[in-house]
């Protein structure tokens, strides 16, 4: 063979191994398409001025009163309860020490979000609440090793018949879903993950940013920060794959403007007048 032929061979090769590393879910791309233009409350409907705190019940029941899908965080607790709550820590929302993981359901509930009479929900409340309304997009926090949330989550979802889509920045997470649940649609959370120090090695962070570790999680969408896109990859599964993109967090008239005309869904907040 020439040298020339060794080239295009090799070549043929990297393009061939970069795609397989990029390449999403592509059976379920109508599945997803059916939340085209969804409207997802971040955290739900909240807004801390009127003493709604996010991932609350009360932020929830204003995203269904308008009729928004609701996006929301799970955590599993000391006693394997699935806890609805952002952050790692308490620090922040219950000025309380200590991690999430490191706490049961029953003392969660002894704290109170952002000094209001809203506590900690449990996953089951919200689902029970919700009652199929409207889209609920889960996103799965797992700061450790342990996916011991994927198992929780998916006994707490697989009878639920409301429309729901989980999604999370460890991909582990989704390859769970993948092997065990597959017909849960799930989507890989990205952002420019690389630009600050993170407790995660900086090469993990890489693979993540640029969408590398899908070929562990073979996502059906991508969920990715509005304000680091263009994202050469995520361009690449949108037109390459037909793969749907979620954006977020949208919290202002032009970035609502954005993510409604150039991408598939919107995670958005809303505060002040425009709430």
């Amino acid at each position: 063979m020439s040298g020339f032929g060794c080239f295009v061979l090799l070549f043929a090769v990297v393009v061939g191994l970069y795609l397989y590393a990029i390449w999403p879910r592509t059976t379920r791309i109508s599945d997803v398409m059916q939340y085209n233009h969804a409207m997802f409350a971040h955290r739900g409907y909240h807004n801390k001025e009127k003493l709604i705190p996010e991932n609350s019940m009360a932020a929830f029941q204003a995203a269904v009163a308008k009729g928004y899908g609701i996006e929301l965080d799970i955590h599993i607790t000391k006693d394997g309860k699935l806890a609805v709550f952002h952050d790692d820590t308490l620090e922040r929302m219950c000025q309380e020490s200590g991690n999430v993981e490191s706490y049961t359901m029953e003392e969660l509930r002894r704290f109170h979000l952002l000094n209001t009479t809203e506590k900690i929900p449990e996953l089951t409340e919200v689902l029970t609440y919700v009652e199929g309304r409207v889209p609920l997009l889960i996103e799965l926090k797992i700061p450790g090793r342990s996916l011991a949330v994927c198992k929780a989550s998916y006994e707490a979802l697989k009878n639920y018949t409301g429309k729901f889509m989980v999604q999370s920045f460890n991909t582990m997470g989704l390859y769970w879903y993948r092997k065990n649940a597959p017909e849960i649609l799930r989507g890989q959370l990205s952002s420019n993950l690389t630009i600050s120090e993170e407790k995660e090695p900086y090469l993990l962070r890489f693979l993540i940013k640029y969408l590398f570790l899908n070929m562990l999680g073979r996502p059906d969408f991508i969920s990715y920060k509005l304000k680091d896109l263009p994202n050469m990859n995520v361009s690449l599964c949108r037109e390459l794959f037909g793969t749907p993109v979620a954006v977020w967090t949208l919290r202002t008239e032009s970035a609502l403007e954005q993510g409604q005309s150039k991408y598939n869904m919107c995670i958005f907040e809303k505060s002040g007048s425009a709430y």
